[in-house]
Order: structure tokens, then C-alpha cells, then sequence
């Protein structure tokens, strides 16, 4: 509900659940005449809009900081004013006018859509008045959470390691979680949510905020002890890097919003929907990447059993990872030189493409075109490429590499046009279906705002060139996972680490914005490249079920009963593809945290895919029966165990009953009350099951 009457800034006095209709008597009432007048504050209330500022006596985070280039700093707070407003059931535009002591300086436009699922989503831009131009220092979507949104999520991380939760109490003061990399990071805030106290997966009251950009950016929540709380999100702007001459425009990235009264899940369920509809449209095969396989070991004699291999179990997507280009024998060189290797590949790729697309597979490549090494032909010709200075006579780098590299500078249109050309000489020459575009850097020069911007631009121009050519964003795993690259990419990788107990928890938080689908996950080998940990291949496969689905992992040197396990998953993962891109996300609310529960309800709840799934050591002798909510509580339905392998292990004298029998038939409404007898797992372990209504 948004207040436009009169000319003063909009006030945004409610979003989340729908009220109705609203008498306008009711409206004058407790929007104007509400509040009482504090003592030592301001002679009037203070009802914060949508630009709240200290003109309105507002002495919280300003959503808009702003000054005319070469004045000096203001006497009087800006003054902003609405104009025009326009609006229809689902979307209001509003249109205000900045003026600061010397006159206009800015004209404002703030716009919000509310989507079929229930998804908010805020745009701005900023047009320069001003003769002399203006400095634009931030430009935030600010929006209002009742004083019951009490307790703060949001998400931090490290590489390997992206989406770990942190929860607290809502504190007075501002809580900011800024991101200086280029992208939003392995701890990226991701989202950030409130909600009464407690709040859960099924439970709860919330309101979410996600900043839908991959560069730098602020969001966080502030409390005033006014009794004032908001969301707030922002691009991070350093002083200078936006300067708009006379009629140029900013936009700032949008601010996606969603409300649910069911807890986490809720928020789910209207985001899923909402991302798969922004999302490019793509199918979901079943690849194989070689990155784990066979690393920079790119010899053709090498390859083809792996190419043979994956063939056999059923692959649909085989993905060449880095080490194909001239120069690239490590991660040390080459980067940037987007040609075949003609040492290593004398006939270019195609005896190995011919021999992927022989055996009914699409071909994928990995590139990294945002990213440029020193020792590379590309930096020698064009050093002022580099967002970087490596003049030092003692051969210092300022900033440093980071993994041997820096970023490119895609600013500059002719680098732009250089790697555009480059990836489509390759795209026109081989029957590519997919680039892995990796971002192995954090950008630590130049405008981050500039070069977000140029990326998007080049991936634009890139996937109009050639619009059947799906991408998948990696940034050294999920360090650029967010709304504004998802507009333009088909999948994400989610992480680095295919340990499956890691990537337990990192799916299932990455999930709570993204659709399972984007995310990718692959089935490693028995022994986890990062972590060293062994996992039972069930466990492994389970893991990797519940997402983009692939495998990296020498299957040549696998066992026979291995790949007989291999090949029966990837038909299992054909089999249950329409839920596995369509469902609905359910997680329940465990007792303990040794576990999790989740599931894909089919549309229409005919089906659901449940997970059963131990991450430590039981803290009960017999743990809590499997309930799952979230199919039709009126139905019956059919559960039986999915095969994955061998069966998970388990330490017990017998099974439950009806695991033992084979299945069960119950109804929805006893599974999600009393729900099912489990077998005693033992830690990293997992039992899915499929459940079919009957009636």
C-alpha cells in the first residue's frame, strides 16, 4: 500500500499480506493521525517515505545522497517532491523532483511490480537537472517491517563453504552487510529475512529482501529506537564513480521483495515460480564435466574413453573444463588467449567435439572471459587491458594476482569487442551447446559499477549472437549467484565442493531464492576433491538427485558395479525431471539438527521426490518419525523407497516394517502428522523415497 496523495514523497505503508479494500477515511486516519509526537523530536510525526531524509525529519540511513558536481556541501536538506503517479492492479510508478539550495537537480522515478506469485520487486532511476551534473553516491531502495519482524537472517561464507546461516535478534542501530568484490561473494548476504521470533521452514511470519546485482552492493536492516524499522538495498557506489552530466540517467539494480505468513518455505514458493519465469528458458540434461576427471590433462588419447564412458551411463551433456586453450597447462598462464591449443589439439577440438556429438551428447566448454593472466599474449599486446599496474621494476603487481590473474577490463569496448569475437569464433566454428563462464577473482580495481554493467552487456550481445547457447555462471563456485546475472544464464554452479555433506547445506540454503534446477550439482568421486572425505556413492547420488544434475569424476577408473549404480541414476534423474524442474520446495523443521527433510511436491501434489537425510551421528536411539507437509491432506499416496545403489547404512537390529515390505500407503494428512517410521541412518547417509497419490 502505497500513500501518493498530495505532492510530498510517497509513503509505503504496508507490503505483505493483502488487506482488501481500504476506505479512504481509514487511510486519513492511520496514516496521518496515528503517530504520536515523542518528546525532544520533531514538532510533527515522523512518517518516513520512500526517500526519508532529514528534510522530513528523518535521522536515519538517507535512501538518496546526491550533490551538484563543484558545490559545496548544502545548508538545507534536499527537497523532494512528487510529480506525476500512475497505477494499475499490480504496478505504481512514481515520478518527484529533486532540488537542492541552487534549484533542480535530480528528477526520480521509483517504480513497483507486484508479480502473479506475490514477488515485490522495486526499480529507480535518477536523471541528472543539474547544468553542472551531479555526484550520485547512493540511490537505496528503502522499505518499511513492522517492529514483529524481531529476528534477522542473512547468510555468510568462504569459498567451498558459500551460504552458511547466521540468526539474531533485530538490535537497534544499522545492521549493513556491504560487498567490495566485484560480485556479491562467497559471503554474500544472499538474502536477507525477517520475522517474529522463531520463525522456521513451515512456521512463522517473514519478510525477505535480495539485491538483484553482481556487484558491489549494501542491504542490511535498520532499527531505530523511534520504533522505525526497515529493509534497505543499494549498489556501493565510491565517491566519483557515478557522475551524470545533464540528462544522463542511472538505473539501480532492483530490490526483489517477497512476504509469507508460512515461514521459509513460503518464501520459496513465491520465489521459485518468480525466478523460473526470469530466467532464460532451457532443458536440464545430465552432464559431465571433466574439471575433477582429469583436471589439465587434456590429451585426446585421455579423453575419448571418458567421452565413451559418459556415453554409456546415459549422459546428455559432456563439458570440457579448463586447460582446452593455447597456453594452458596450469592455472599460472594463458587466460585471456581464447584459442584451441594447436600443441595439444592439432586438429583443433573437433576429433573430440565429433566423437561427443557421435555419441548423442551435446559438447560444453568452460571459459573465463572476465579474467585476464599476466602471462597471456593478450596482456603482453594489450597490458592496459588489465585492471592492474605491473610496472613495479621488482615485478610487483598493485592490486595483486589473485590465482595467478586479473580482471579484464570490460569497460573499454574494444577488450569487450575483443572477447565477443572470441567466444564466437568458437561458437560459430563447433556445435557448442554450453559455456561453463567462470569468475575466479575478486575485482579490486576500476568501477565496479562500470564493469558489472559491461558484463552484462557482453553476455547480452553474446547470447543474441547465439541464442541456443545455454550459460552457467561459476565465480569460483557461488560467489555470483543473485537476480541480475540470473536474467541471463541458464544455471548456476553452486559451489566448488562436491563433498555431498557439505552440499547438503549449501543447496538447501541456496534453494531457499534459487529453484533447485539452476543449481548445479554434480556427483564426485568417492574421495571429495576439497575436503578429502569419503561418502558412500547413495549418499553422493542423493545429493546430486536434488538439483542441476551431473557427474565429475573419472567413471573409466570407476568399478563395473559402480557404473551399472551410475547408469541406473542418471535414468532415475530422467525419470523424475518434470518434478525435479517444477516442484515445489518442502523442508520441515527438524527437532534436532542432525538432520534434514526435504522434498518436490509435484503441481498439483501427485507426486512427490522426499529425502531423508542423517549429517551426524543420531542424538536419540530411535529419531523422530519422517513427517513431511505439503501434499494434499484429502489424498492417499504410495511410498516406496527410490534404489540409489546400495541401501544407506543403517544401525539397527530390522527396518521399519513397512521400508522392510517394500512401501506403504498412507494418507497425506498421517504423513504430515504423524508421518513415517524411519530406519536408525547413520551419519552422511540418505533414503529417498517417491511418494504417488493412489487416489
Amino acid at each position: 500500500m502505497l500513500d501518493t496523495r498530495g505532492t510530498a514523497v510517497p509513503r509505503l505503508l504496508h507490503w505483505g499480506s493483502v488487506l482488501g479494500a481500504v476506505e479512504p477515511e481509514s487511510l486519513s486516519v492511520l496514516a496521518d493521525a496515528g503517530a504520536a509526537i515523542a518528546p525532544s523530536s520533531p514538532d510533527s510525526p515522523v512518517l518516513p517515505s520512500i526517500f526519508a531524509s532529514p528534510a522530513e525529519g528523518f535521522s536515519g540511513f538517507p535512501a538518496l545522497v546526491v550533490r551538484r558536481a563543484g558545490a559545496p556541501f548544502g545548508r538545507l536538506p534536499l527537497r523532494i517532491r512528487q510529480t506525476a503517479v500512475t497505477a494499475d492492479d499490480t504496478s505504481v510508478s512514481v515520478q518527484l523532483e529533486c532540488a537542492d539550495d541552487h534549484g533542480a537537480l535530480l528528477a526520480l522515478a521509483w517504480r513497483a511490480v507486484l508479480s502473479a506469485e506475490g514477488v515485490l520487486t522495486i526499480g529507480m532511476d535518477a536523471r541528472s537537472l543539474a547544468p553542472e551534473g551531479v555526484e550520485l553516491h547512493r540511490l537505496a531502495a528503502a522499505v518499511p517491517v513492522p517492529a514483529r519482524a524481531a529476528e534477522l537472517l542473512d547468510f555468510t561464507g568462504l569459498w567451498a563453504g558459500e551460504r552458511r546461516p547466521q540468526r539474531g535478534a533485530v538490535r537497534d542501530g544499522l545492521h549493513l552487510r556491504e560487498q567490495r568484490r566485484g560480485r556479491p561473494g562467497h559471503d554474500a548476504p544472499y538474502l536477507t529475512v525477517v520475522g517474529t521470533p522463531g520463525f522456521g521452514f513451515r512456521s512463522g511470519e517473514v519478510w525477505a529482501l535480495h539485491h538483484a546485482f553482481s556487484g558491489n552492493s549494501t542491504t542490511g536492516v535498520e532499527a531505530l529506537p523511534t520504533g522505525h524499522r526497515r529493509l534497505l538495498a543499494a549498489e556501493l557506489l565510491e565517491p566519483g564513480e557515478i557522475v551524470l552530466g545533464p540528462g544522463e540517467v542511472y538505473t539501480a539494480p532492483d530490490a526483489i521483495l517477497a512476504w509469507s505468513d508460512r515461514g521459509l518455505d513460503g518464501l520459496s514458493e513465491r520465489f521459485h515460480p518468480f525466478v523460473r519465469a526470469l530466467s532464460p528458458a532451457t532443458h536440464r540434461p545430465v552432464v559431465l564435466n571433466t574439471w575433477e576427471a582429469v583436471y589439465f590433462d587434456h590429451e585426446l588419447e585421455r579423453l575419448l574413453p571418458l567421452v565413451d564412458a559418459a556415453a554409456d551411463l546415459g549422459i546428455e551433456r559432456f563439458v570440457l573444463d579448463d586447460g582446452w586453450f593455447h597456453g594452458r597447462t596450469d592455472d599460472r598462464r594463458a587466460l585471456g588467449d581464447w584459442t584451441v591449443d594447436p600443441e595439444r589439439w592439432p586438429a583443433g577440438l573437433h576429433p573430440l567435439v565429433d566423437a561427443v556429438v557421435a555419441r548423442g551428447m551435446e559438447f560444453g566448454l568452460w571459459v573465463e572471459p572476465e579474467m585476464v593472466s599476466p602471462d597471456s599474449r593478450l596482456a603482453r599486446e594489450h597490458p592496459d587491458w588489465m585492471l592492474a599496474d605491473v610496472s613495479d621494476q621488482a615485478g610487483a603487481h598493485h592490486p595483486p594476482t589473485w590465482r595467478f590473474q586479473h580482471t579484464l577490463d570490460l569497460t573499454i569496448p574494444a577488450a569487450r569487442a575483443h572477447v565477443l569475437e572470441a567466444l564466437s569464433t568458437l561458437l560459430d566454428e563447433y556445435p557448442i551447446a554450453f559455456l561453463k563462464w567462470d569468475h575466479n577473482r575478486d575485482q579490486h580495481a576500476g568501477s565496479a559499477a562500470a564493469h558489472t554493467r559491461a558484463v552484462y552487456a557482453l553476455i547480452d550481445e553474446l547470447r543474441a549472437r547465439h541464442p541456443q547457447v545455454a550459460i552457467e555462471s561459476c565465480a569460483s563456485g557461488g560467489a555470483r549467484v543473485d537476480l541480475g546475472i540470473a536474467r541471463r544464464v541458464h544455471r548456476f554452479w553452486t559451489s566448488d565442493t562436491n563433498d555431498a555433506l557439505d552440499r547438503q547445506r549449501i543447496q538447501r540454503y541456496s534453494a531457499l531464492l534459487m529453484p533447485p534446477e539452476l543449481l548445479g550439482g554434480h556427483v564426485g568421486a568417492p574421495r571429495a576433491h576439497i575436503t578429502g572425505r569419503r561418502h558412500d556413492l547413495s549418499f553422493r547420488l542423493a545429493t546430486a538427485l536434488f538439483g542441476s544434475a551431473g557427474i565429475e569424476w573419472d567413471v573409466t577408473a570407476a568399478s563395473d558395479d559402480d557404473r551399472d549404480v551410475l547408469r541406473d541414476w542418471v535414468a532415475t534423474v530422467k525419470r523424475f525431471r518434470g518434478l525435479l524442474t517444477t516442484g515445489t520446495t518442502v523442508r520441515t523443521d527438524e527437532p534436532t539438527d542432525d538432520r534434514y527433510v526435504h522434498a518436490l511436491v509435484s503441481p498439483g501434489a501427485d507426486e512427490a521426490l522426499i529425502a531423508l537425510v542423517t549429517l551426524a551421528t543420531a542424538a536419540v536411539a530411535v529419531p523422530a518419525p519422517l513427517r513431511l507437509p505439503g501434499l494434499d491432506p484429502n489424498r492417499r499416496y504410495r511410498i516406496e523407497p527410490v534404489a540409489l545403489g546400495a541401501a544407506p547404512h543403517a544401525v539397527q537390529d530390522a527396518p521399519p516394517a513397512w521400508l522392510a515390505a517394500g512401501g506403504i500407503t498412507v494418507s497425506g494428512a498421517l504423513l504430515a502428522e504423524l508421518g513415517l517410521p524411519v530406519p536408525l541412518l547413520g551419519p552422511e547417509q540418505a533414503l529417498v523415497l517417491h511418494a504417488v497419490a493412489v487416489d
